[in-house]
């Protein structure tokens, strides 16, 4: 299943350095028809994709760079934004002229493989590895296996509302998400906040009394919001000296689990970068079907159904 895996993580593996270690070792891929995955050196003025392995050349045909690039439904941006980034392939065939070589390669086939032979097997409230490929102010766009992108809407990246993903992400990041649905055209939508946990796994690294770090994420008129964690807000008086976006130091004044609320006096807001913190999953892998996030003590039922 390793092959199924977002691109990028294949390229460290120890099998993956063994076929590119030697040509001995690069027929065998051949012959096997393994997928395997190398740094895309540069983009021709065709747009066929080049690999440099060392000990022989390789080129991606344009048609054979993605699915969609043949037929106009994928642009071409698809091609050239994979440039020194790691790409994942089959050899489709090595031709020798004199003492030179060429590995033909196909991107193409190994995403044709991927939908053909992995996507059956998914259910929804499946968790899967993801890895972050671009970030819109709608949702986050994850490559879920092989370069094939799923939207993460952004209502469902965290229980905490946020004004954009790059609140959460940037490009690059590995994540763990859950198949939510497939559309009417077969593709993927996946969620991410249920997997941050429940609001007592969240609210029981908290105590009354405490004062802890947060971030300001809504100004209302009744009160204002401070972000505890992903998946936990509380609520502190409003005052007009603060921002959206500032962190801020909150004292707990209470906690109150019939009603999921935490009552918080904010002791200072002020602007500060802090380095984004990797997402803490209370559930990492397998199947979910059910996800009750309220507590079952509160008049609230807050439950996702897969």
């Amino acid at each position: 299943m390793m092959s199924y895996l977002p691109e990028g993580y294949l390229i460290n593996s120890k099998e993956n350095k063994f076929y590119l270690s030697s040509m001995e070792n690069f027929n065998r891929a051949f012959f096997e028809q393994i997928p395997i995955e190398q740094r895309a050196a540069f983009c021709d003025c065709n747009h066929n994709l080049h690999i440099d392995f060392g000990f022989i050349h390789g080129i991606i045909p344009k048609d054979d760079c993605a699915i969609g690039i043949k037929d106009g439904t994928t642009k071409d941006i698809a091609i050239i934004s994979r440039v020194n980034k790691p790409v994942r392939f089959i050899i489709k065939e090595i031709n020798e002229t004199g003492s030179k070589k060429l590995a033909i390669l196909s991107r193409l086939e190994v995403q044709n493989k991927f939908l053909n032979d992995y996507i059956p097997t998914l259910s929804t409230g499946d968790i899967i590895d993801a890895r972050v490929t671009h970030l819109e102010s709608f949702g986050v766009f994850c490559d879920i296996g092989c370069g094939i992108n799923a939207l993460l809407p952004i209502d469902n990246i965290s229980v905490s509302r946020i004004p954009h993903p790059s609140a959460r992400f940037t490009v690059g990041d590995d994540i763990k998400v859950i198949i939510k649905a497939f559309d009417d055209n077969g593709r993927v939508i996946l969620s991410h906040k249920e997997l941050l946990g429940t609001w007592e796994e969240n609210a029981s690294y908290f105590n009354v009394g405490e004062t802890v770090s947060g971030i300001i994420r809504s100004i209302e008129s009744y009160g204002i919001f401070v972000e505890l964690t992903p998946n936990l807000s509380g609520l502190a008086e409003y005052t007009d000296e603060v921002t959206n976006g500032q962190q801020a130091s909150v004292f707990i004044k209470s906690i109150i689990p019939e009603k999921m609320k935490f009552k918080l006096i904010i002791v200072d807001a002020f602007n500060a970068e802090y380095p984004r913190r990797k997402p803490h999953y209370f559930i990492k892998e397998g199947h979910i079907d059910t996800f009750r996030y309220s507590p079952e003590c509160c008049y609230k039922n807050i439950t996702t159904t897969f």
